[in-house]
């Protein structure tokens, strides 16, 4: 571990006082697991059946959790909103749904950016400083890594209690400083591995898969579901080199490709990857993330998406499948059980001008709950439609 981590990590905070760091990484290193080794080879099982075409994966939740937001009201209306997308898909394709939430975790944010419009440093989730535009607030406290921990384990215990089925919790793997304290090893693949008790399923963002970097090199050494965020820049001999270093053993369902490409850019740049992996032989989940590659600044300064444009990404991934004869194995959506007012569209008309209404996301704009459900019925529609014409 000690060598994946000493390469070039992206999207790091600079800490003020590393011996700080040091502390609380190792009480870190004795705190309990968010997550139980079973539930996350469950999660294993399940993705296989994903990658294997028998099975549909619904990953979504806010872009950034945080820690004041962390209430039982708000997690559950998120919780409900996927288990209602869930539903919708599960009774339109007659498919078993894996659900797993962008939640207990999802508080590390990278950024375009060092420092903010007025010159201070940006806000990088509350995992590592406040989004209070103070200097104060901004510098990075590793104790923070420790509120994190607390919340999640709250986060997770809602999970348990409200949730009579399965739904799992995923987060980013950003903050390397934090994803590496709560690990065991895993003796239960074909070669000893390290588990992660902060997640079920862990990603790998589109700023942090560098070949050369300690994210995918650390990711190598987990036994955890892996997923990797592919943008328009990717090539097929990249894809399959992340495919090949993270499922060296031709696993089902251990990496998920989420591809992120653009409403105007997913047909031409999605199916040579697809092929390209495809033929190494690998079987892995095919996802879809339909949120980041249409964000845009609205007129009057909000960071917005329009709905129609991310359902004519979800249309694009879904021809593109059908038309190679592969399985569109699922989403990743930014959604809120909250009446928010963020993407423009959909059934309401959100408009520019709503937008400040209830603008409220600690980061990127996320779907609300009437829209939501409005893109899982679409996406039944795409993919019953794709399973009776491939």
């Amino acid at each position: 571990m000690t060598e994946a981590l000493a390469r070039p990590a992206a999207q790091q905070p600079c800490w003020p006082d590393p011996e700080r760091v040091s502390a609380v990484t190792e009480q870190l290193h004795h705190a309990d697991p968010i997550v139980a080794p079973a539930e996350t080879a469950r999660l294993s099982d399940r993705l296989a059946s994903v990658a294997r075409g028998e099975a549909f994966l619904l990953q979504g939740g806010d872009c950034a959790e945080t820690f004041a937001d962390n209430t039982e009201s708000h997690l559950r209306a998120n919780l409900r909103v996927l288990q209602w997308m869930a539903a919708v898909l599960t009774d339109m394709t007659s498919m078993p749904v894996v659900t797993v939430a962008r939640m207990a975790g999802q508080y590390a944010k990278p950024r375009s950016k060092p420092v903010d419009a007025h010159g201070l440093p940006v806000y990088r989730g509350d995992i590592v400083n406040s989004s209070a535009s103070t200097l104060d607030a901004r510098t990075p406290d590793p104790h923070r890594m420790l509120r994190a921990h607390a919340n999640a384990t709250t986060a997770m215990d809602t999970v348990r209690k409200h949730c009579a089925g399965e739904i799992y919790v995923s987060h980013e793997m950003l903050l390397l400083d934090y994803e590496r304290t709560v690990l065991w090893v895993d003796g239960g693949g074909p070669e000893p591995r390290l588990a992660s008790g902060l997640a079920h399923f862990l990603w790998i963002g589109d700023r942090t898969r560098q070949p050369d970097g300690a994210h995918v090199a650390f990711a190598e050494l987990l036994s955890n579901p892996i997923g990797v965020k592919i943008g328009p820049d990717v090539t097929p001999e990249q894809a399959v080199e992340y495919v090949r270093r993270l499922d060296p053993h031709c696993t089902p369902g251990r990496v998920t490709l989420v591809s992120r490409m653009g409403h105007t850019m997913v047909r031409d740049v999605l199916p040579p990857i697809v092929e390209k992996v495809n033929a190494s032989g690998h079987e892995v989940v095919w996802q879809c993330d339909p949120m980041h590659g249409n964000t845009r600044m609205s007129a009057n300064g909000y960071k917005t998406r329009i709905v129609d444009h991310v359902v004519d990404e979800l249309a694009g991934f879904f021809e593109v499948h059908r038309q190679l004869g592969t399985h569109p194995g699922g989403i990743h959506v930014e959604v809120t059980g909250e009446d928010v007012t963020e993407c423009l569209g959909g059934a309401a008309g959100i408009t520019e001008t709503d937008l400040p209404v209830r603008y409220r996301t600690a980061c990127d704009p996320r779907l609300n709950a009437e829209q939501s459900i409005e893109l899982a019925f679409t996406v039944a529609e795409l993919l019953s439609f794709t399973l009776n014409n491939t």
